[in-house]
C-alpha cells in the first residue's frame, strides 16, 4: 500500500517561565524560561532521540526560542524562527494573575488585544508555511499555549481536544496533514517530564 506524503509536525508547548508559574498572563511579554523550563527543555530533548524530525520551528519570543535551542543542541537540525506562531497579544492584560484579570476585565475583553480573527489567520498561514516547506517532513514546532489551543480548534478532528483541558510547559502533541486538511493526532504527552 503507498503511503501519500504529509507533513507532521510535533508541536511543543515551551517550558515554564515564573510568569507561568504565577499564572500571570504573558501573551507578547518576553519572559524567560526559569530552572523547572530549563529542565522541562531537557526532557523534550530525550523524547525527540525516539521521535525523529527534520527541522525545528520556534516562535521568536525567548521562552520558546531557548526551548527549541535546548531540544536542538544534540541534533543540530535547521533552527528557525516563524512569526505566525508568536503568542497572542493579550493587550493591557498582560502580566495579570486569572483573579486580577477576572476583576477588571470580566467579559475577557482587554483593550488592545489581537483580534481573534486576525490571531487564527496568521496561524494558518503558518500550518501553511510549514507543510510548503517540508510536505513530506516531520518537524518540531515551538510555541505557546494559545497558539497551540487555537491550533487543536483549526484541526478537522477538533472535538479530539477538550475545551477546558490544560496544556503542560513542555507537554508535545503532533498535528499532521492528510487528503489536504490538518488533523489532531496525540496531544499533551507529558510521560518524557516524568522521568
Amino acid at each position: 500500500m503507498g503511503c501519500r506524503a504529509m507533513t507532521k509536525v510535533y508541536v511543543v508547548r515551551h517550558g515554564e517561565t515564573d510568569w507561568n508559574r504565577q499564572g500571570r498572563l504573558q501573551g507578547t511579554t518576553d519572559i524567560p524560561l526559569n530552572e523547572q523550563g530549563i529542565a522541562q527543555a531537557m526532557a523534550c530533548q530525550k523524547y525527540f532521540f525516539e521521535n525523529e524530525a527534520t527541522a525545528i520551528f520556534t516562535s521568536p519570543l525567548k521562552r520558546a526560542y531557548d526551548t527549541a535551542r535546548i531540544i536542538n543542541e544534540p541534533f543540530d537540525l535547521p533552527l528557525q524562527m516563524i512569526t505566525q506562531f508568536k503568542e497572542r497579544g493579550f493587550g493591557k492584560a498582560e502580566g495579570m494573575t486569572y483573579e486580577e484579570r477576572s476583576k477588571i476585565f470580566p467579559n475577557k475583553k482587554y483593550p488592545d488585544q489581537e483580534p481573534l480573527r486576525q490571531f487564527v489567520s496568521r496561524l494558518k498561514s503558518g500550518l501553511a508555511v510549514l507543510e510548503e516547506r517540508y510536505p513530506k517532513g516531520t518537524i518540531v514546532l515551538v510555541a505557546h499555549g494559545a497558539v497551540i489551543h487555537h491550533l487543536f480548534q483549526i484541526v478537522e478532528n477538533n472535538d479530539l481536544f477538550p475545551a477546558n483541558a490544560r496544556l503542560s510547559n513542555g507537554g508535545v502533541s503532533t498535528i499532521y496533514t492528510k487528503d489536504g486538511k490538518w488533523w489532531l493526532g496525540k496531544y499533551n504527552e507529558t510521560h518524557h517530564l516524568l522521568d
